[in-house]
Formats: C-alpha cells, sequence, structure tokens
C-alpha cells in the first residue's frame, strides 16, 4: 500500500500560514525575478494563499508604522499605530457573502502586489538593459548595447565607455575621484549620479544628482590631478548641476555648447530605459499598460475595450512584463495570446 503524496492545493492551516508568513519576509527583503514568479504561482494556487498573504502583510505594515514613531515625539507611542484598522463587535461575524467577496478582493490586492527584486552584480532589468554593481559599489546601469571598460586605481576610479549610453551612481569618496572617458572627453565626478550618451555626432552628459565637471580628455590629466603634471585638463563645463544636460559636438570643436535645465518630466522621459517602481493607485489598465509599452521592447495589446478601464492599484516593476501578465490572469483571469517575440494580445475569457 503506497501513501499518497501530499497535495499543496489542499495545505494544512497552519502550513498555509508559515508559506504565507515567509513569502511576507521574503517580500520585504526583496524578491529575485524567479521568486517574484514564484509568489504569482503559490497566489493563483488557491484563493486562500492570496487571504493568509494579505493579512501577514498587513501585520507586517501595522509594525512599519510603529517604527515611525520616535521618543522625541512623546513619552508614549500613539494608541492608533496599534489600533486595529477594523473595528469588529464581539460574537459578530461576516455573513457568508460578504466573506467571500472581501476573500475575492483580498485575492485580487495581494496578486497584483509586486516588490523590487535584488540588484546584483550584472544583473538583467529591461530587455537588454544590464545592472552592474562595481568594486568600489558604485551602480552602472547599461542601456541596450552599452559597452564599457573599467580600470580602478588608488588613486583614482576609471570607466570608459565604449560605446551606447550608460547611468552611473557613484559611491562618494573624496579620496579617489569617479571618472568616465567617452568620445575624447571626461566626464568627473566625487559622489553624484549622472547619465552619459555617446551618439554618432553628440556626447550627452545629464546630471541626476549632485554635480560633475565635464572636461577634454587629454594624456596629462590623469597625471595632472595625481601631482605628476603641471598640465591641467581643458574644462569644458566646471560644474554641470542636477537636473542639468550638456550636449557636447562630436563634429566640431567650434560649435557652441548647450547647456539646458531640465523639468523633472523631461529627465525621466530621457531616462526612461531605465527600470523604475511604478506605483499606480485605481488607474485604469490602458494606462497602465502605456506605461509599461513605453519602458519596455515586448510591447501588450488591450483587444477587448472594456479592459481599458479596469482599475488597478498596485506597485509594479517596469521591466518585469511577464510577471504583470501572469498576475493579470491570476487575478482577473485575462486571456493571453502571444505573437511573436514582441507583443501579447490580453483579451476576456
Amino acid at each position: 500500500m503506497t501513501t499518497p503524496k501530499p497535495d499543496p492545493n489542499n495545505a494544512a492551516p497552519d502550513d498555509r500560514e508559515t508559506q504565507a508568513a515567509g513569502w511576507v519576509l521574503r517580500c520585504d527583503r526583496q524578491l529575485s525575478a524567479a521568486e517574484q514568479d514564484e509568489l504569482s504561482d503559490w497566489l493563483a494556487r488557491d484563493p486562500r494563499n492570496g487571504q493568509a498573504f494579505a493579512g501577514h502583510r498587513r501585520n507586517w505594515q501595522r509594525l512599519d508604522h510603529l517604527a515611525e514613531w520616535r521618543p522625541e515625539h512623546s513619552d508614549q507611542p500613539n494608541p492608533d499605530l496599534l489600533a486595529p484598522r477594523f473595528g469588529v463587535r464581539r460574537g459578530r461575524f461576516f455573513r457568508p457573502t460578504l466573506l467571500a467577496l472581501a476573500s475575492a478582493a483580498i485575492v485580487i490586492l495581494a496578486a497584483l502586489m509586486f516588490f523590487p527584486k535584488a540588484r546584483q552584480n550584472d544583473t538583467p532589468l529591461v530587455a537588454g538593459v544590464i545592472q552592474r554593481t562595481l568594486d568600489d559599489g558604485s551602480v552602472v546601469e547599461l542601456n541596450r548595447g552599452a559597452v564599457i571598460t573599467v580600470a580602478f586605481t588608488p588613486e583614482e576610479r576609471r570607466v570608459q565607455l565604449v560605446q551606447g549610453e550608460a547611468h552611473f551612481k557613484v559611491t562618494k569618496n573624496p579620496a579617489r575621484p569617479f571618472i568616465v572617458s567617452a568620445a575624447g572627453l571626461t566626464v568627473r565626478a566625487v559622489g553624484t549620479a549622472f547619465d552619459v550618451s555617446m551618439r554618432a555626432s553628440t556626447l550627452e552628459v545629464l546630471v541626476t544628482e549632485g554635480r560633475v565637471q565635464v572636461n577634454h580628455s587629454t594624456d596629462d590629466e590623469a597625471r595632472f590631478h595625481a601631482g605628476g603634471s603641471t598640465a591641467p585638463p581643458v574644462i569644458l563645463v566646471p560644474q554641470l548641476d542636477a537636473g542639468q544636460r550638456v550636449v557636447v559636438s562630436l563634429t566640431s570643436r567650434n560649435e557652441p555648447l548647450q547647456v539646458t535645465t531640465l523639468t523633472a518630466g523631461e529627465v525621466d522621459q530621457l531616462l526612461s530605459w531605465q527600470h523604475r517602481l511604478l506605483d499606480f493607485t485605481a488607474t485604469p489598465l490602458g494606462e497602465v499598460v502605456s506605461e509599461f509599452n513605453r519602458r519596455n521592447a515586448v510591447q501588450l495589446v488591450l483587444t477587448d475595450p472594456s479592459l481599458v478601464e479596469l482599475r488597478v492599484s498596485a506597485t509594479l516593476r517596469s521591466d518585469n512584463v511577464e510577471g504583470f501578465v501572469n498576475l493579470l490572469k491570476a487575478g482577473f483571469g485575462v486571456q493571453v495570446e502571444r505573437y511573436g517575440q514582441s507583443e501579447i494580445r490580453l483579451t476576456r475569457p
């Protein structure tokens, strides 16, 4: 006589609660892409999983509220931080119909919750976009096709942008300046964030945090900053601040520099190729799809007009198209049809 294997779809209540608590903890320390898919499968396997997950998530968030209390605020923490969110009279229970509706709502909400995945060295982000963590802790995001070489010394941190576009978030170290060389120019920083884009006839530098200096590259530049040469670098832009961009011609040094101050929206548009954590509150699915399509090569198409106004409240990674589609299937019963490698059509069952 053989012993039947346990059915994961019929997990014991204690097992389900333990699994739900474990998922909440893993989400808090950030999920990998594989873990996001595993969570999606677990939520879709049984509606009770989503209910358990949402309950543990609410408790965890209440602890976050408690963490906001500081002794200098008052002698005692605000009682509201620990108060239940919903008052329930003793001896009263939800009617079965209301409980079913509440459970369905919880499952949908839980199924649409995404969490940032951990970033590692040479981590794929949006299709074709790579993130690299350098030895000093600085983070480089490489746009599609971008190539860099890294040469760190005790005196300086030097990166060569061979081609394409890259965004640098530099770990601050005044004793070791961070220098990006590209097309005969250098961008010099200590601790800041900036984007360098090499095009056919121009080099563009956009500062997102702090400030940088843009110079013409010379053989004596490194030796000058190390104290071994008296020839200073040829400075093009002494100081480029956050929100500013300079466009330098690579075909003629006589062309005037174009230094402009951009709005936050313009900066976001220029860096739309990067990963973002998108936050939606009761947003029509049509708008969510448009935002995904703007940031990814894989395009989502809503073939059923009734889906356009479907309201979505979620925090989503802009690069996880597959995970988003899987959760639409699990949470809303959306049907998926794939056309080649670059189009996913969404429709009602």
